[in-house]
């Protein structure tokens, strides 16, 4: 073409979340059985709609306004449902014009990055949520700014890493939070919130906190909500009912906007809202439940029952990989991940695991070629056992492991998931002083850039 028509930050788009999905779809066509361990969608993994929900979802879709528009910034009810629980909770005084809908977090996300200045930089934590270190770095055209998240205290965030980051580096205009996290199923307690955004408030920076999994929150851990340490520091909070009711399909997500009355902060807000008024609205039927739903005496016991089996899996997940030597893990707090992280040094080239199904075989032998060597085990484990899991390289990160969820609700499955992932670290480990498979034949190598055309 005469002009070049490619974004900037257009190569910075990546998620390996559903990449590999492109992996695993060749393999089961070779006949590979897949356990998808890859994304975090409840109802994949057989969680059932409540059926109260259900009933009042249902009745709604009876009504004629969910079929129609709505205002730009959402439903006045629900905007104004949710100001009131936020309200409740203490600390910032929200208002329904402090509200502002989108079609799930993932469009939030892209507008929140897409319409910042595109100097203006945000850091985010390592292992990144591929979805914001992505929309960040396409955006800016640069790779992520990132601080470290520290296995060794419970992947909690580095603060003086953090610190000095934003001190060296004056692009830096927000700092993003993911609490509870996703990868790690870290939950952030108050204190630490605290004095993420007293960073902030001393370097004259906005937050964004992600609080998709807030109301999933186990194993004696205590937080606290964005709106509740805020203060005086222009932030967004980022919400929604996709993991919650779990409703993903529904695509609807909201950000809670706190001191919208500093000027450039103000300016900033006004373009996301125009930007979504561009759209019209977003999607009807889901926010008109919202109060319904959320309101309903049934909610609280409903929340309490998720973070009781989300608990026990992830103790499980835990009682079940403490076992294995070479790598490292953290029981979960909150969300529905764990990240498994691989001792330095423990990785090399020359590991493998056994891969009955020659044309498997062949593919994968070629596919590993100069990727990290995380990712050279995960593609082993989705040859081998059919497993797929991300690496954790895939989360913007330089530490070895990779994600696992904690959403199977077929007990017998999901132990044996997780017992099958652990031996297979056992062996993959315990491989290297192996007889290394036979060379890739120069026949095979042609047969796999056929199955890749």
């Amino acid at each position: 073409m005469r002009r070049n028509i490619v974004h900037e930050g257009s190569s910075r788009l990546k998620y390996e979340i559903r990449g590999i999905v492109g992996i695993a779809m060749m393999l089961q066509k070779m006949g590979v059985n897949i356990t998808w361990e890859n994304i975090g969608d409840p109802i994949q993994k057989g969680e059932k709609l409540p059926e109260w929900i259900k009933q009042i979802i249902t009745k709604l879709a009876t009504k004629d306004a969910p079929y129609g528009y709505v205002e730009t910034q959402g439903v006045l009810a629900a905007r104004e449902f949710l100001a009131t629980e936020i309200n409740k909770r203490g600390g910032y005084h929200c208002a329904a014009e402090d509200i502002l809908f989108f079609n799930g977090l993932g469009d939030a996300v892209a507008k929140i990055f897409g319409y910042l200045k595109r100097e203006a930089r945000v850091i985010g934590p390592s292992p990144a949520y591929s979805t914001h270190s992505s929309a960040e770095a396409a955006h800016s055209g640069y790779e992520h700014l990132t601080y470290e998240l520290d296995p060794d205290h419970r992947w909690m965030p580095d603060l003086e890493d953090l610190e000095n980051k934003i001190k060296y580096n004056d692009s830096i205009a927000g700092i993003l939070i993911i609490n509870p996290d996703n990868p790690t199923g870290a939950v952030y307690p108050r204190s630490l919130l605290e004095k993420i955004v007293s960073l902030a408030r001393q370097y004259d920076l906005f937050m964004i906190c992600d609080e998709i999994y807030a109301n999933i929150v186990y194993n004696g851990a205590q937080t606290a909500q964005l709106s509740e340490v805020i203060g005086d520091v222009p932030g967004i909070a980022l919400r929604g009912i996709s993991k919650e009711y779990p409703w993903p399909g529904a695509r609807c997500g909201w950000i809670e906007i706190f001191n919208q009355d500093k000027p450039e902060f103000k300016q900033y807000i006004r373009s996301l809202i125009n930007a979504k008024m561009l759209e019209v609205c977003s999607t009807s039927l889901p926010q008109y439940s919202i109060p319904l739903v959320m309101g309903d005496p049934r909610y609280p016991d409903h929340l309490n029952s998720r973070r009781v089996c989300f608990e026990k899996r992830a103790n499980e997940a835990f009682e079940i990989f403490s076992t294995v030597k070479g790598i490292k893990v953290v029981k979960p707090q909150g969300a529905f991940y764990m990240s498994i992280l691989f001792d330095e040094n423990v990785l090399n080239r020359d590991q493998y695991l056994h891969i009955r199904n020659s044309e498997v075989r062949t593919f994968i032998r070629n596919l590993i070629q100069q990727v990290e060597t995380d990712k050279q085990f995960v593609y082993y484990l989705l040859a081998a056992t059919g497993i797929c899991v991300v690496p954790l390289t895939g989360f913007c990160c330089n530490k070895k492991g990779f994600r696992i969820t904690l959403l199977e609700t077929d007990d017998e499955k999901r132990r044996w998931t997780y017992e099958t992932i652990a031996e297979s670290i056992r062996s993959y480990l315990n491989s290297a002083g192996e007889q290394r498979p036979a060379a890739i034949e120069h026949t095979e190598t042609k047969q796999f850039e056929k199955l890749l055309i």
